[in-house]
């Protein structure tokens, strides 16, 4: 299981660090970005595919989800002789032996580039398969540790983001209700007058309980609650950290919801324009919540 800390971490970022061992240096490249599970692909030299059992785990133990490519690249001390070793014996042996056979002659002086074509005369030194796969891990300690630390700074400007159309909505909830009663009384003279018009022979008492029924249909103080609880399960849930991100797409399905439904009991100017403008929040937090782990 992912590690849980108070910290809102995007599934964006970037990883790099490198590790010296005797004959090379080892050098981690780490690219996340958004996924629905933990999607690991790994790039390694043959020589480090017996790790990838341990460096999945590690990543396990740190991330929950993202896409994640992370490429190791293994490079020699030095480009150009890395690896590669004189056999001073054996060449000081072939020198005498060839000043042997010249001797009295008049031959060639020996090309180098021919003695090093001798079997034997160049040999590859051997890695220390222990010191490599320790700088390997270290590297990939380091470079997971930045992308983490690269993931929670982006987080960090995520939350501020949705934390501010948290407030731009219970500005708007707070707006409607406040208005609510104004509207429903508006509502009710409205429809009183028009079937007191069109219907003068109905009853009374009938007319009443059809004005009722029409005004509960208007009422959307329930709707007005239900966002506000939202608001409050949204707030909770950033501050908790961790891996929020399918927590938080489900909250932002509950706000469209409550919106959807206000849209569609509006009967005044001003509560369709809230409806308007809370659709246009939830979208944009919606957006956001997809980079959230």
């Amino acid at each position: 299981m992912a590690r849980v800390n108070d910290k809102v971490r995007s599934m964006t970022a970037f990883g790099r660090a490198e590790a010296s061992y005797g004959t090379g240096t080892a050098t981690w490249e780490l690219r996340s970005v958004n996924h629905r599970y933990l999607e690991p692909h790994f790039r390694l030299p043959e020589t480090a595919r017996p790790l990838e059992t341990q460096l999945r785990e590690t990543l396990r133990k740190t991330l929950s989800r993202g896409k994640l490519e992370l490429t190791l690249t293994l490079k020699p001390s030095n480009a150009e002789t890395a690896g590669l070793e004189i056999n001073q014996p054996l060449v000081a042996a072939l020198l005498r032996a060839a000043e042997q056979v010249s001797a009295g002659g008049n031959c060639a002086p020996i090309n180098p580039l021919q003695l090093l074509q001798w079997p034997g005369v160049i040999t590859e030194s051997e890695t220390d398969s222990e010191q490599q796969s320790a700088a390997i891990l270290q590297a990939f300690g380091e470079a997971l540790a930045q992308l983490n630390a690269n993931r929670e700074r982006e987080g960090a400007e995520l939350r501020k983001f949705i934390e501010a159309r948290l407030d731009n909505i219970e500005k708007q909830v707070a707006d409607v209700r406040a208005l609510l009663p104004q509207i429903l009384e508006a509502q009710r003279e409205k429809l009183r007058a028009r079937l007191e018009e069109l219907l003068a022979e109905l009853d009374q008492d009938r007319l009443e309980q059809e004005i009722v029924l029409l005004a509960q249909k208007a009422d959307v103080d329930e709707e007005l609650d239900r966002l506000d609880a939202h608001i409050t399960e949204t707030r909770r849930v950033l501050a908790g950290g961790g891996a929020i991100g399918r927590r938080l797409d489900f909250l932002m399905q509950e706000f469209n919801r409550e919106a959807n439904t206000l849209s569609s009991k509006s009967v005044v100017t001003d509560t369709t324009q809230a409806a308007v403008e809370l659709k246009v929040l939830i979208e944009q937090m919606r957006e956001q919540v997809q980079n959230i782990e």
